[in-house]
């Protein structure tokens, strides 16, 4: 019985990786498409990403990155691959697309995510591109669970925040950062810097907002670098104790994909904290 069973097992991996094998076989430029493909694509699929896939700080499948080759981002490595098709961004080297495009490989490009709804397109895409429609409609289905509860316990008081990245950048109101916080029934007050898609705040200008709520990608108590000096400021800091930020991990808010459902759900883990 137990080799009867254990015959059968393996007679479906085989079944399994063979339809895995019979499916496009795909290569990454971007780090956004990145985590699409490592989300939805069968081992098999994927046959390298990009230079930035395994950045702990800004990719939410970095660690699942580490089992796939890592291309340096030239065209003439994608071309050693043989891919069936290339994904990237649309703005992603336009030098390297446009000679994978010369050389015959099909290249399908991805727009930036502005949108929960734009970036639950995007999954569907790359579900179809990759025939992976069932893990792509499960991936959005999480996303509308996890946006159906933020809406729950959305703010009853629309607080002004403004969500303050490295070296000063403020995602604007035409941006993923801000339909997030939307969502979540708070204000993003790069509105009033006149920020459309997104922009550089100096310390002047944030202190003039005065938001009630900074929102950052961490916790971090000194200077690394001078990218996250601002916020260390004093003027900041005596405005924005930890008790005035909300946490949001970059890797998070950076790609529309799957990771908005912990998106949504860690914002609304932070609304509760902020109401309590």
């Amino acid at each position: 019985m137990r080799i009867w069973f254990a015959a059968l097992m393996a007679t479906l991996y085989l079944c399994d990786y063979a339809q895995a094998l019979d499916r496009p076989r795909v290569v990454s430029i971007n780090m956004c498409t990145d985590q699409l493909l490592l989300a939805l694509a069968d081992p098999p699929q994927i046959l390298g990403l990009s230079p930035y896939a395994r950045d702990r700080a800004r990719s939410w499948a970095a660690e699942a990155a580490g089992g796939y080759p890592q291309l340096s981002g030239s065209a003439e490595e994608v071309l050693m691959l043989a891919p069936d098709v290339v994904v990237s961004g649309r703005y992603t080297k336009r030098s390297t697309r446009e000679t994978l495009k010369t050389q015959g490989i099909a290249v399908t490009e991805f727009d930036t995510a502005l949108s929960i709804e734009g970036a639950k397109r995007q999954i569907v895409r790359m579900g179809e591109l990759l025939e992976q429609q069932e893990r792509a409609a499960a991936a959005t289905g999480r996303i509308d669970a996890a946006l159906s509860r933020t809406r729950a316990a959305a703010s009853r008081t629309p607080f002004r925040v403004l969500p303050l990245a490295r070296r000063g950048w403020v995602a604007g109101r035409d941006s993923l950062m801000s339909a997030i916080l939307s969502a979540a029934g708070l204000v993003n007050a790069s509105d009033e810097l006149g920020f459309k898609a997104g922009g550089f705040a100096s310390l002047e200008q944030v202190v003039m907002t005065r938001p009630d709520f900074l929102v950052v990608a961490s916790e971090r108590d000194f200077a690394e670098d001078q990218g996250v000096a601002l916020l260390m400021h004093p003027a900041i800091e005596k405005l924005y104790p930890p008790g005035k930020r909300l946490l949001m991990p970059e890797k998070l808010t950076v790609c529309g994909g799957p990771m908005l459902a912990e998106a949504l759900d860690w914002l609304t883990a932070e609304i509760g904290r902020i109401g309590r």
